[in-house]
């Protein structure tokens, strides 16, 4: 009996049909049906039989609550997030911000169009909320995480409605809780709008192809490359099964030696019409990011070119290499268990062909149609395919996995049907009797265990996250949280409630207990925040308040670090700033060349962050222990940050209550410091000025 059930639809369009699990289902005789509602009433009953699936709405409510939460109380898990799409963003808005070599006019490797694109929550925030950088931070965040929700619903659905309701349902709830979807699925970069395109994709992949169908050509191969052209060109790569679906395989078309030719050649022009449809998406795109470098640039093209075609002394390389096995630990990490079994979705696709071949149905039986079979094989390829091409590379980074991580939950959720229908095979081939597999509950707690086993390690992955890393980001927003308010209190041009020290303590800010304040108060303060070897945790300008500039001290690093763009006013409009992205800094280089006119002298810093670890303290000629000179800096705010080289490899990864798991972990204090003199000196002169 299948579990798939269309009650409306095209008739040409093929459900890929899973057989509902024995244990589930008993024997019985086809019920003859009438010309006028018996199919139409059994299709109903076998529909209300089936396991509970959330409809859209439901789902997209449930999912997004997630993605909020995560967009809310996630980290930034890589610095080119900030420096080469929250700092460009951020400049567009208010003026100043930092520029990395890839938005350099020089070298145009980064998309303006696609920083455009986050444009608008900023204005939305600015309009509705006020000029406040934080909730414009936030306001971005929520609308990633919204469009991630309604692409990964939307593949949910197409799951349900073109595999199975197992399947689909067990995605779901891996979608749900998974520590990978909770960091990508809000985080600001390419991948992740790759990620968004590709499980859209995917969604309209999940029918099987039809010479009737141009819808599902269409759009898929726009959302396709919509991905590859606006995002991350090799996301394109993740489409290769899909394009050999649509070219080769029959699906549900009757491909007969007389009609063979013809069918071919229609299935071509089809593809190549589409294909011509969606490079018209490169128009837009390129016409964008010439004028905003000013002249003629083709991104994608750029990007492709630098990888692929380096120079001997240019490339990704000169940012580090990986390991082959990066990518597993790194996947391990986010997917834990579904790790193993999303590699084992085709063995066990193949194992059930040998040993249940009718666990898809029969409609393998039709030689001139595509066996189901080979349909799923498709559907489960683009995680092995992108997982190969990615570990062939010797730079390797975490979010070059985004835009497949939705499939591989995908994969898993294959493999964890497969594998219960492989087990009641076997246990009806040990026991003889189909009778007792459908009264067993052992292959229901089978996939229950591991749905909740990996639900379970994910929620713990992300508190760890969030206990052991966010401190950059909480320690950043203190200044303009606690140490703002507090210096226009002692000049006297706030007044606050008696208790507040100016003091972060935890999580605690006071933020409903402090008045409206007006942050432009401190730009004509010339506060300085200084960043040294924690420069790649910044989480970037959008938690830093205005009035106040970020600069770089020298440090044991010596490669590149970004410049500023050139200052176009913070009262100009967009116009205005687009010429300043036109300029080059003469000091951006693509040869991860130190640029020492970067840094300033420690001195002038009114405020420096910090990472300091008082159980194996570690001093070098460009990073002393500034934690420690308590006679030149003050704390203003500090949180505990792991040690992860002195904790066990378990407790790091995962958090878990008690003490006894806690003590397995070594921490050091994340830091705001306040430079005494310097700043005393200016709190001196405004209240001075005050009075």
């Amino acid at each position: 009996m299948s579990t798939a059930v269309q009650l409306q639809g095209n008739p040409n369009i093929q459900t890929i049909s899973f057989r509902r699990p024995t244990s589930q289902t008993a024997s019985s005789p086809a019920k003859p049906k009438n010309r006028h509602g018996g199919l139409l009433q059994d299709q109903l009953r076998r529909a209300q039989r089936a396991p509970w699936c959330p409809t859209w709405s439901a789902a997209f409510r449930i999912l997004l609550l997630v993605r909020i939460t995560g967009a809310m109380y996630s980290g930034i898990q890589d610095c080119d997030e900030v420096f080469n799409f929250w700092e460009p963003l951020h400049y567009l808005w208010k003026g100043y911000g930092f520029q990395t070599w890839e938005t350099s006019p020089e070298y145009s490797i980064r998309s303006w169009a696609y920083i455009l694109l986050h444009y608008l929550p900023v204005k939305i925030s600015a309009t509705f909320i006020g000029p406040e950088k934080r909730p414009a931070f936030f306001a971005v965040r929520m609308f990633l995480a919204v469009i991630s929700t309604v692409c990964e619903v939307t593949f949910f659905r197409a799951v349900v409605e073109r595999i199975n309701y197992r399947v689909g349902r067990y995605l779901f709830v891996l979608l749900l809780f998974n520590a990978g979807l909770w960091i990508a699925s809000s985080a600001f970069l390419p991948s992740s709008f790759a990620m968004y395109a590709n499980t859209l994709a995917m969604a309209y992949a999940m029918e099987p192809p039809s010479t009737g169908n141009m819808r599902r050509t269409l759009f898929a191969t726009l959302a396709f490359a919509t991905g590859g052209v606006v995002g991350w060109p090799f996301s394109l790569a993740i489409g290769i099964p899909f394009v050999v679906e649509e070219l080769f395989l029959a699906g549900t078309d009757k491909v007969t030696a007389e009609n063979r030719s013809s069918w071919f050649i229609g299935r071509w022009k089809r593809m190549l019409t589409c294909g011509g449809v969606a490079t018209l998406l490169l128009l837009p795109v390129v016409a964008l990011d010439t004028l905003f470098y000013g002249k003629l640039t083709v991104v994608p093209w750029n990007i492709v070119k630098y990888n692929v075609f380096p120079d001997p002394q240019r490339g990704p390389e000169l940012y580090g290499t990986e390991p082959v096995h990066f990518y597993l630990s790194n996947l391990l990490l986010n997917f834990n268990v579904l790790v193993p079994f999303a590699l084992a979705a085709l063995p066990a696709l193949a194992a059930t062909y040998r040993f249940d071949n009718k666990r898809l149905g029969e409609r393998y039986k039709f030689v001139d149609q595509t066996s189901p079979y080979v349909l799923v094989a498709v559907r489960l390829a683009p995680f092995y395919i992108w997982t190969a091409i990615m570990t062939a590379q010797k730079h390797k980074e975490e979010r070059f996995m985004y835009p497949i991580y939705p499939l591989i939950c995908f994969n898993a959720a294959v493999t964890i049907y497969l594998a219960r229908g492989l087990l009641e095979t076997a246990f009806i081939a040990v026991t003889s009797s189909p009778y007792k597999a459908s009264q067993s509950s052992l292959f229901s707690q089978f996939t229950l265990s591991v749905v909740v086993t990996s639900s379970v390690l994910s929620l713990s992955r992300v508190a760890a996250l969030w206990k052991y890393y966010h401190s950059p980001m909480s320690v950043t927003y203190a200044l303009e949280a606690a140490e703002v308010p507090r210096l226009l209190n002692v000049t006297g041009h706030i007044t606050l409630p008696p208790h507040f020290d100016g003091k972060v303590r935890h999580s605690e800010t006071h933020e409903d207990e402090l008045p409206r304040i007006d942050l432009s108060l401190i730009e004509d303060w010339g506060l300085r925040l200084c960043v040294g070897k924690e420069w790649y945790r910044f989480p970037g300008h959008f938690l830093v308040p205005d009035g106040v500039r970020v600069d770089w001290i020298k440090s044991e690093f010596d490669g590149m670090l970004p410049g500023h763009f050139k200052e176009t006013g913070r009262d100009g409009g967009l116009l205005e700033r687009v010429k300043g992205t036109r300029v080059a800094h003469s000091s951006l280089n693509d040869l991860n060349r130190e640029a020492p006119e970067f840094y300033v002298d420690v001195q002038t810093c009114d405020y420096l962050l910090d990472l300091d670890f008082p159980q194996r303290p570690v001093e070098a000629a460009h990073e002393p222990r500034y934690i420690a000179d308590e006679k030149t800096w003050e704390r203003v705010a500090c949180r505990p940050f792991l040690d992860a080289a002195h904790s066990s490899v378990l407790s790091r990864t995962l958090w878990m209550p008690g003490e006894l798991w806690q003590m397995q972990n070594s921490y050091g204090e994340f830091c705001l410091l306040k430079h005494k003199a310097n700043v005393g000196r200016k709190e001196q002169l405004h209240a001075v000025g005050r009075r």
